[in-house]
């Protein structure tokens, strides 16, 4: 017969195990991307120094093959059926989105992050990376309804909404006075930010997404 005292022992063992293994499963869960915007203010080398949009002070390291991306303005005529865009947007009482910002895809980047989430462009925002469906003039701008692999969502793109389009850039682009956005800038292990893309606006503009 066992000792009531071994039994805390024996217990001891497997929750021990437990932990161990709740450990290594959150030590190999990867960082959570940081999303920044804000504006350049030096480079130096392989290290940008940003202000962000909240008014912090920033550094973010590029990767030595990061991918540089234009935000170049364009029209809503441009948004047709088949094309793969994302809309920022405010939910609208009827279950609709009305579209703050529009951007369309490359078709290189079809499917990029497809599917409706939560977004930070401004407070109850969201964002719809999808499929245009169908697109239909409207009495408050053009009614376009976008699909994704688990859902459809009805948007209303009104007609001062900035509509842009991501286009091959390169890293003399980078420069104080630029605007940017970084989708997922990656904390390191020292706690540095790294990123592997940046997407900068042309022409002075601001990336609205």
């Amino acid at each position: 017969m066992l000792k009531s005292s071994s039994l805390p022992r024996m217990l001891a063992a497997p929750l021990g195990l437990v932990a161990l293994f709740a450990a290594e499963a959150l030590a190999q869960q990867p960082p959570t991307p940081t999303r920044i915007r804000g504006t350049i203010e030096a480079v130096d080398g392989s290290v940008l120094s940003i202000k962000s949009r909240e008014g912090a002070d920033m550094k973010v390291r590029l990767t030595d093959n990061v991918a540089v991306f234009g935000v170049a303005k364009t029209a809503l005529s441009e948004i047709k059926e088949g094309s793969y865009i994302g809309v920022t947007g405010m939910p609208e009482p009827d279950g609709t989105q009305k579209a703050v910002a529009v951007h369309i895809f490359p078709e290189n980047q079809r499917g990029a992050a497809e599917g409706f989430r939560p977004w930070d462009q401004r407070p109850n925002s969201t964002m719809t990376n999808a499929t245009v469906a169908q697109t239909v003039k409207g009495t408050d701008g053009q009614n376009i309804l976008v699909k994704y692999k688990d859902g459809e969502k009805k948007v209303v793109v009104p007609p001062d909404t900035p509509i842009v389009t991501f286009v091959a850039g390169d890293k003399s682009e980078l420069k104080p006075g630029a605007k940017i956005i970084i989708f997922g800038a990656v904390k390191k292990d020292d706690g540095t930010l790294e990123a592997a893309r940046v997407n900068v606006g042309r022409d002075g503009i601001t990336p609205p997404m």
